[in-house]
């Protein structure tokens, strides 16, 4: 750190991302990205977009925001395009949170949220998962401030369902309640239907799990127009062209080309479900997962020395120091020969 860095974020703690190896012949476990490659028509697309790269993108996105809209099944205002969904996280932060409004989430739950609230100066409140990993509605009615719910939760894979996220936003009209769906494709209903009966609910979603675009950086969030709007002023005042000419192509191919989309996120579902049964077999308990992972342990060893052992493996799964999951590993579910490595290695590692 430099003499020169601002005392306002000396303490700062930053996000730690998933390990990103740079060698071949790895079976890549850790990040919650797709196996399979964007679809043909996402990558046709973007290769156009890149002849006009000397212009700058279209600020408003029109095309690819209309698509989105229509996807949806909501108006054209009602969606607001971004580089990932951790940036309209961020907006969210900046908007609906200050001094008098914090920052409401559970205390295992996606990481950026604390950073997102930390790098803002905002007051925030971290509420315990139940016994169970599970999300309680009932822990968060009473709470005054603007609440955020990853749905299905990472890194669990627990879902909460539709009628429960319909209380928690009907229990406080005069609160925003964001609902984080990064992974609602693999097996969750989505929030974006209750958009029509509460206003202020926001749902956000994103192209890099079940539209093979993690390396692209799209996401979206859908809310009232006057949300929109409001997330839109700070879009402007930061960074009006944030997604690129190519991903904002990409983004029209992925949904364009629809059957491969939900083909994928069809053969993912299957993996995971394959993979937590032979998980089970050897002894593992494995939390209920709707994402494209699963939250698992085993009582023979413990969770880092079995991240360990496959990484000499070469199979990269994702390890947390905190306390109440350190035993736990996340395991992203690739394709069915990923997955079948994965289980092989683990067979080698327990019976050694």
């Amino acid at each position: 750190m430099s003499k020169f860095f601002s005392d306002k974020y000396k303490n700062l703690i930053p996000y730690v991302p998933g390990e990103q190896p740079k060698i071949g012949k790895i079976v890549k476990l850790n990040t919650n990205e797709s196996p399979f490659p964007p679809s043909k028509t996402a990558i046709k697309i973007a290769s156009e977009k890149a002849e006009s790269l000397n212009l700058y993108s279209d600020p408003e996105l029109s095309e690819l925001t209309a698509l989105t809209a229509k996807t949806l099944d909501v108006k054209k205002e009602q969606v607001i395009m971004t580089n990932g969904s951790d940036e309209i996280l961020n907006f969210l932060f900046m908007a609906y949170c200050d001094e008098k409004t914090p920052a409401i989430f559970p205390n295992i739950s996606y990481g950026f949220y604390k950073v997102f609230a930390e790098i803002n100066n905002l007051p925030y409140k971290e509420i315990p998962l139940r016994e169970d990993f599970s999300v309680a509605v009932d822990d968060y009615i009473n709470e005054n401030g603007t609440v955020f719910i990853a749905n299905p939760n990472a890194p669990t894979g627990i879902y909460l369902p539709l009628n429960e996220i319909e209380r928690l936003v009907s229990s406080n009209p005069n609160r925003i309640v964001v609902i984080d769906e990064a992974y609602i494709d693999f097996g969750g209903e989505s929030a974006v239907k209750l958009l029509d009966k509460y206003d202020n609910l926001v749902v956000t979603q994103t192209f890099s799990k079940s539209r093979s675009m993690a390396g692209a950086r799209l996401g979206f969030g859908v809310a009232s127009k006057e949300i929109i709007s409001d997330l839109m002023s700070i879009k402007y005042s930061t960074n009006p062209y944030n997604v690129n000419s190519m991903t904002a192509g990409a983004g029209i191919g992925a949904l364009t080309d629809d059957e491969y989309f939900k083909q994928n996120c069809k053969k993912i579902i299957e993996n995971r479900e394959w993979t937590k049964n032979r998980l089970n077999e050897l002894g593992f308990e494995t939390l209920p997962s709707k994402a494209n992972f699963l939250f698992a342990k085993n009582d023979k060893i413990s969770g880092k020395t079995l991240y360990e052992k496959l990484k000499e493996r070469g199979v990269l799964v994702r390890h947390f120091d905190k306390e109440r999951i350190k035993e736990y590993n996340r395991i992203t579910i690739g394709s069915h020969e990923q997955m079948q490595i994965f289980i092989d290695s683990v067979k080698s590692i327990l019976e050694s």
